[in-house]
């Protein structure tokens, strides 16, 4: 398998990955992605900010993730909890795998390979956050050592579970 930042000529298979987890996220009854977010518009700015990143198996880009190094805006505010650390952190958003892909363990193989890249950067703490009814993705964030810290609020206003990972 394959880790990369993504370029424009991925957009389209990124797009179909998305519109999956959004179809599934429906299925569930999770308002999650339902407001066309993410749009085509922010994996474009994603890539133009280097934050946008592909997983492929051969030549098949099996999931996507944006991960950002420079903060988040949101994560200023937390409520009912705390962060586990101040210091510089990543952040991962928009992670979604092929639908055919599920089950694989995948999303694991991502947020390995994002401790990888945090280590090339001296990086030793990560931050996620998800929707309180995404009970897959906190099953995956348990899994993988990320800590509950608290409550976080998004741009729209929306509620979202917040997580962090200490790297040793």
């Amino acid at each position: 398998m394959e880790f990369r930042k993504a370029v424009p000529s991925d957009l389209t298979r990124i797009m179909e990955i998305i519109k999956d987890a959004q179809l599934y996220l429906k299925e569930l009854g999770i308002d999650q992605w339902q407001n066309q977010y993410p749009s085509e518009e922010t994996i474009l700015t994603d890539m133009q900010n280097g934050h946008s990143y592909v997983l492929l198996d051969e030549e098949n880009i099996i999931a996507t993730v944006a991960i950002l190094f420079d903060g988040e805006k949101t994560y200023e505010h937390i409520y009912d909890g705390a962060w586990l650390s101040n210091q510089d952190y990543a952040v991962l958003h928009h992670l979604a795998v092929r639908k055919t892909s599920k089950g694989n363990g995948l999303s694991t193989d991502i947020m390995k390979l994002t401790e990888e890249l945090c280590k090339e950067r001296s990086i030793t703490s990560i931050k996620i956050d998800t929707h309180e009814q995404n009970l897959g993705m906190q099953h995956i964030l348990k899994k993988n050592r990320y800590t509950y810290c608290g409550v976080i609020y998004v741009e729209d206003g929306t509620k979202r579970l917040a997580y962090e990972k200490l790297l040793a």
